[in-house]
């Protein structure tokens, strides 16, 4: 009786709480996703005299989100780690607990709002702006975006960033790996089945001049559109990006990127596709001039695990700055029931010459071709909480390869992996 009166108390208040409390979207939620990693040649060529590794990392996600009609909020606390990376009884995580994401937005109407915090950007095909989901730790940005969607078919993003070390009372030099700044501007519309997207960078990155030593900015910018075409079988995307200006060094960069893709659906379970990527690059002999024009294209915040092969030997550390990339792949995919199968082998070859300076001083050019690379992957889902997926890839590397990422491309190179995703939900009201 008691407890019938209780319940009949709470329905009664319910009853007269207003209405618009209801009017929210309030999502607590969680991430947590170990993977075993064995690394034997990943990102470049093994070594002589060096072993494989293995390790198994872990990303631990707390995730809150608040909204309603005119407002929008959310708080991402994120930890990553490597199992024994601390002893048992510790007083300190090694990398310690961080603020993946917090951002307010402010919905002025359904065509205009202002998003403010630390956030992921995400654009198109992730190439340019990704929140790199692969790697355990992924990117987040302080930044203010402006949006504009004047229908639904139409969206206009301004997105702005402008980075320091720390409050100060003057002008200190920015040291953190990072940008200094960017503006950007971002088009997406739809038409029918054909997607048009035009993205417009403008990204300051810091310099100390080799004059004064004073700290400047040196800003490129990255022009393009991308198009998309899905239809009931057949699907295609093409993009193109020009980048000019200065580059980190405050050198002049002048480079091009171009990216063309075809699936196409065997049946509902069954797709095949054929695709090439060519990112521009300098040559070697260019590169060891540290005064000469930058020829080589810079995907700058994309998710780089993504293309190229997951073994990681392109764009994904240093090699924003070298001989630049020819990518010809062949992805195939298979779904059975909760079961997903991936294989895509890949062709690669450096887009400026590989040479490799000699005792005398003079240059030795190498064969444009780098190797092949074959990844697999295969996912079960158990439950929209719960996915298992593992993977293998093997690069046959050449000793191009080896000239421009060292090793010695003769060992064998593969990686292998198998990660668990857990994504519960512990509270949710709309």
């Amino acid at each position: 009786m008691k407890s019938f009166n209780l319940t009949l108390m709470i329905v009664c208040l319910i009853s007269f709480l207003p209405s618009e409390i209801f009017a929210q979207d309030i999502n607590i939620s969680g991430e947590i996703r170990p993977r075993f990693e064995f690394r034997n040649g990943y990102k470049a060529p093994m070594p002589d005299g060096n072993d494989p590794a293995s390790f198994i990392s872990q990303r631990t996600r707390l995730n809150a989100f608040y909204g309603n009609t005119n407002f929008r909020s959310k708080l991402v606390l994120q930890d990553v780690r490597v199992w024994g990376d601390v002893p048992q009884l510790n007083k300190s995580d090694a990398y310690g607990t961080s603020l993946h994401e917090a951002w307010g937005e402010v919905i002025f109407s359904n065509k205009f709002s202002i998003k403010l915090g630390r956030q992921e950007i995400i654009y198109d095909d992730q190439r340019i702006f990704a929140s790199s989901n692969w790697a355990q730790q992924a990117r987040s940005h302080d930044a203010a975006i402006i949006k504009y969607s004047p229908s639904s078919n139409h969206q206009f993003d301004l997105g702005l960033a402008y980075n320091a070390n720390g409050e100060s009372l003057y002008k200190v030099d920015y040291i953190v790996n990072n940008y200094k700044t960017f503006q950007y501007l971002h088009y997406h519309g739809n038409f029918d089945k054909i997607g048009l997207s035009f993205l417009a960078l403008n990204n300051g990155m810091a310099y100390t001049s080799t004059t004064d030593s004073t700290q400047n900015i040196a800003y490129s910018q990255t022009i393009g559109p991308r198009l998309t075409f899905k239809g009931d079988e057949v699907m295609f995307n093409a993009a193109f990006y020009y980048q000019g200006g200065k580059n980190k060094f405050n050198n002049s960069l002048s480079a091009i990127y171009f990216s063309a893709n075809v699936s196409y659906a065997l049946s509902s379970k069954f797709t095949l596709g054929l695709g090439g990527e060519y990112l521009s690059g300098t040559s070697s002999e260019n590169q060891a001039n540290a005064n000469e024009n930058d020829k080589s294209f810079k995907p700058f915040y994309g998710a780089n695990h993504k293309f190229n092969g997951w073994m990681d030997y392109f764009f994904v550390g240093s090699y924003m700055y070298s001989n630049g990339l020819l990518d010809i792949y062949l992805p195939l995919t298979l779904k059975v029931d909760k079961f997903t199968f991936k294989l895509i082998p890949h062709y690669f070859m450096a887009a400026a010459t590989v040479a490799q300076q000699e005792e005398d001083g003079t240059w030795k050019d190498f064969s444009s071709g780098l190797g092949a690379e074959i990844d697999f992957t295969a996912s079960y889902t158990f439950n929209k909480n719960v996915v298992v997926s593992a993977g293998y890839s093997q690069m046959m590397a050449n000793e191009s390869m080896q000239v421009l990422k060292g090793g010695n491309h003769k060992n064998t190179n593969n990686w292998a992996w198998v990660m668990f995703t857990f994504k519960p939900t512990f509270f949710q009201s709309k």
